[in-house]
This record gives structure tokens, sequence and C-alpha cells, in this order.
């Protein structure tokens, strides 16, 4: 009697090769950026090379925003961007957070028109959630990180 052991739902479809996951790896570090490593190149002392694009509305920008953004809704992208953005610095989106595809649209706006383009993972929820400053049509804000998605106890996860 032959028995055939049962796959778990994880290893039902095999793991790439390594060559096939490093390539993927790498191409989504091509297109993407986290929020803590936006954070720490913002405060670091000098240009950071790029600049940080807000692509919601002119109401959920002043609800709070990245310092230093530049404020572009994505409807506003084509008409606008080449009065805002230099095309040889790369640009980081964000929107609302990952339920939200907004700053994957502006990118890809802005990559249709020539721009270095990368998307900040988490969006501005993240950001708020992690304990990074924020600013409001009110001024300067801040909340304490959230345990579940960033370190109270250090600047750095690790990661």
């Amino acid at each position: 009697m032959t028995t055939t052991a049962q796959v778990n739902a994880v290893l039902r479809t095999p793991p790439a090769t390594p060559a096939a996951a490093a390539a993927y790896f790498s191409a989504s570090l091509a297109f993407h950026a986290d929020v803590s490593d936006v954070a720490s190149a913002l405060a670091a002392d000098g240009d950071p090379g790029f600049v940080v694009l807000d692509s919601r509305s002119t109401a959920s920008w002043d609800q709070g925003h990245v310092p230093g953004a530049v404020h572009l809704p994505t409807a506003l992208i084509a008409e606008q961007a080449e009065q805002l953005l230099d095309k040889s610095v790369p640009v980081v989106t964000y929107c609302w957070g990952p339920g939200c595809n907004g700053a994957t649209r502006a990118a890809l706006a802005l990559a249709q028109l020539g721009y270095q383009v990368k998307e900040m993972l988490g969006g501005f929820e993240y950001w708020v959630r992690e304990g990074f400053p924020y600013e409001t049509w009110e001024g300067p804000a801040k909340k304490d990180a959230d345990p579940l998605t960033a370190p109270v106890d250090s600047e750095d996860c690790g990661c």
C-alpha cells in the first residue's frame, strides 16, 4: 500500500528557484520604499536624493502629511508635475495606506511622464502609526508608535 503525503497550502505551489526569487525581490525593492527608510533618509543631514509626493486630495493633505512632501493629487499630475518636480530627482509617492492604490496610480502617471519613481509602502497611515512626525493644517503633530507596526524602544526595527 502506497501512501501519498499531503502537501500543505504553503507548499502546494513550490517556492521559486533562488535565482527567480532574487530577481523578484530585487525588482520589488526597485519599486518600493519602506516608511521607516523614507523617514530615516529625510531625517539625516543633507539632501536625501529624492522628493516625497503626497497624491491625495487637499482635504486629506490638510488632515495630515509627511513634512516636506510635495502635494500633487494624482488627477493633476499630467498637468502640474513639470512645474513642481525635477525629472532628475527620484520621486517617492504615497497615499492613505495599504488599502489604497492611489500612490500606485500616482507612480504610474509619473513614470509615464518620464520620472524615476518608487511607492512608499504603508502610506500616510503607517507613517503616523510608526510614530513619525507629520503636519496638519493646524501645524506639526506626532503620535506614539503603534507597537504592532514599529518598535517602541528602538529607532530601528532591524529589518
